[in-house]
């Protein structure tokens, strides 16, 4: 209990002390968003950082070496808990931004970090700005920005390794042609949600897959990007439980 204590006032302090930074950084996104993004992610990686840190997570980070150099990538990752996107952040290398779910948006100060780091926030309830989101991702990740989207839609509270991916997901992907690559995220449940309200000092296992091109594909090939990447991440899930 003492650790939710500590990370609980940790983010509040956080939250309430970097309010003076938002307004800064909104004067930087005036004259140039490419420099508030990079600035605001580097500050809420290192603050995610010290939040696992204070939370006790210690991170076993698999094939970093399968992320191409100097190109944008879309990140497919299953999802658990509130710890992927936090320990994800300060792992994944280049400027980064995630798909949430629209609710995020009222969130106050982390929902405006989020969009100067160009996150984008997706109601999956309305066709038509859904796809404005994916466009705008695809754009983004054709600027040089990578793109982290959960295809479960939501985290994954049941027994099974791994729930069916939403229609669209890697639409993002066929837009930019772009690669993807998986991450198998395993054991990061067993920080907070597996024992709410504590939280507790816990081993997790990130692992990057092999990267899947879709550049250049067909319209059937495409159609056979979805279970692919579902196979390769419930694989990698799969192997790193066992272990």
């Amino acid at each position: 209990m003492i650790r939710f204590i500590f990370a609980l006032i940790y983010t509040i302090l956080f939250l309430i002390l970097s309010i003076p930074v938002i307004i800064i950084e909104g004067i930087i996104w005036l004259i140039s968003k490419r420099a508030a993004a990079v600035s605001s992610q580097a500050i809420v990686s290192r603050a995610f950082h010290l939040l696992a840190m204070i939370s006790g997570v210690k991170a076993d980070v698999k094939g970093l070496e399968n992320i191409p150099k100097g190109e944008a990538i879309l990140y497919v990752p299953n999802h658990r808990s509130i710890f992927d996107i936090i320990i994800t952040y300060y792992i994944i290398p280049g400027q980064t931004g995630y798909v949430a779910k629209k609710e995020t948006l009222k969130i106050p100060i982390l929902s405006i970090w989020m969009a100067l780091m160009h996150c984008q926030f997706l109601d999956r309830s309305n066709i038509r700005k859904g796809l404005k989101v994916i466009l705008k991702c695809a754009d983004l990740i054709k600027g040089g920005t990578n793109i982290v989207i959960f295809p479960e839609g939501t985290r994954n509270k049941g027994t099974d390794d791994l729930q069916p991916f939403h229609d669209g997901s890697l639409k993002i992907a066929e837009k930019a042609g772009c690669k993807i690559i998986p991450i198998a995220i395993n054991n990061t449940d067993q920080i907070f949600e597996a024992h709410f309200p504590k939280i507790k000092s816990t081993k997790v296992s990130i692992e990057f897959c092999k990267p899947i091109d879709t550049a250049g594909l067909s319209k059937a090939e495409l159609k056979e990007i979805s279970p692919r990447v579902q196979e390769e991440l419930l694989e990698a899930y799969r192997r790193n439980k066992e272990q």
